[in-house]
């Protein structure tokens, strides 16, 4: 394949493990580590995301002229939905009513991750407008090639949502709550930007939650093989009490503590020196991502010390611009965390399906707006103009991926 006056090449590999981890990160950066060689190695390896569990790796990969790796796309072969937090149930129950085959489809995306970055992956020195048209229409010639019903990229940056509508997909917009550090010097200046009834509330919910355990924030080397086990029995723990599925492996905690310590932030809570709790959160440098949580024995009020304050408390003291805290959840309004939008875009190989699921997604992406204004709107902690500028030479509110 060709752009221009220079000649590419486009291939698919089935192992991450096949791709220098340089020369993927050199794509990647570091910025986000949910898209780097080693979390996503670490999935692979674990077992977590392979094809016997329906997670086929499918990476698409450019390589210019010399055999350098210019630009890349973490993409996956999938027999079900499962583990993906942008939901096309319906899609597939109703293509599959009309004696259509959805499964198998193509995921964009970091599996078992709701968490927005980049998916075309391109190489800082490369022409980015070039190498994302091809690492596109390499993607369509993947999901002709394979037969799929449907291609879809989940949880892409709004400037990647665009480019795929450019090419034909359809654009979908979800939701997150999101907290912004506007400069903040101290939780209790954060709190001073609540209106009197949030602060009270919060300020009750940390001293009921840290009555009775002993709380620990971990990164880096202070992060140790028992932690993370502990923190395993607490996320199935979890996944038990929401008759869930475990989607990872006990092994893919081990192999991200030994590759991605320094990127850990492990809030860990004890009662009677033994842990009880957890929250796992990843950083990167201007995000502190909150993934997964766990318990053991239920404490009160200890799931929002651990998941929303601490995390609050770690980004002020680090300079972190923002806490994502994962999906779902409109309780996390009334502490801090705001609407924002995430963005999804799908190809769809049926004309007729392709036409009815936009109609359904024109309707959506409305109603999601409409939502959203309503929530900041109406339930907001903020006191009335407090987020109109920044705080203390802040960053202004919500900025945009």
């Amino acid at each position: 394949m060709a752009d221009g006056d220079d000649a590419v090449s486009v291939k698919v590999v089935s192992r991450i493990a096949e791709i220098p981890a340089a020369a993927w990160d050199s794509c990647a950066g570091t910025d986000n580590p949910f898209i780097s060689h080693a979390f996503l190695n670490a999935l692979e390896e674990s077992g977590s995301a392979t094809r016997e569990s329906g997670w086929l790796p499918q990476h698409l990969l450019l390589e210019d002229r010399a055999g350098r790796l210019v630009g890349a796309v973490p993409c996956y072969l999938k027999s079900h939905s499962y583990g993906e937090y942008v939901f096309d149930w319906g899609w597939a129950e109703a293509y599959e009513r009309a004696g259509g085959k959805y499964y198998p489809k193509l995921q964009i995306s970091v599996p078992f991750t709701p968490v927005t970055g980049p998916r075309l992956l391109i190489r800082p020195d490369a022409d980015a407008d070039a190498t994302r048209r091809v690492l596109i229409a390499g993607l369509i010639e993947l999901a002709q090639r394979r037969k799929v019903s449907s291609l879809h990229v989940t949880f892409c940056t709004e400037a990647e949502w665009q480019a795929f509508a450019g090419a034909g997909f359809l654009q979908r917009m979800g939701q997150q709550f999101h907290w912004t550090n506007r400069g903040y010097t101290s939780f209790e200046d954060f709190l001073a930007s609540l209106n009197a009834r949030k602060r009270k509330t919060i300020r009750k919910e940390r001293r009921d939650a840290n009555e009775d355990v002993e709380i620990e924030v971990l990164s880096g080397p202070d992060v140790q093989e028992r932690h993370m086990q502990a923190f395993y029995a607490f996320y199935l723990n979890t996944v038990d009490r929401k008759w869930a599925h475990a989607y990872l492996d006990r092994r893919f905690f081990t192999l991200l503590r030994e590759r991605l310590a320094d990127r850990i932030v492990l809030v860990m809570a004890k009662h009677d020196d033994e842990y009880v709790a957890g929250a796992l959160n990843l950083r990167g440098p201007d995000t502190l991502f909150g993934r997964n949580w766990g318990c053991t024995e239920r404490f009160r009020n200890l799931y929002f010390e651990a998941c929303f304050y601490r995390a609050i408390d770690y980004a002020i003291e680090h300079g972190i611009a923002r806490v994502e805290a994962g999906a779902q959840g409109p309780h996390k309004i009334s502490r801090g965390y705001l609407p924002t939008p995430t963005w999804s875009a799908h190809w769809i190989r049926d004309a007729g399906f392709r036409e009815a699921v936009a109609t359904f997604l024109d309707r959506e992406q409305r109603q999601m707006a409409r939502e959203m204004d309503a929530l900041e709107d109406e339930h907001s902690p903020y006191r009335r103009g407090e987020l109109s500028t920044p705080v203390g030479g802040g960053r202004p509110r919500e900025p945009t991926d």
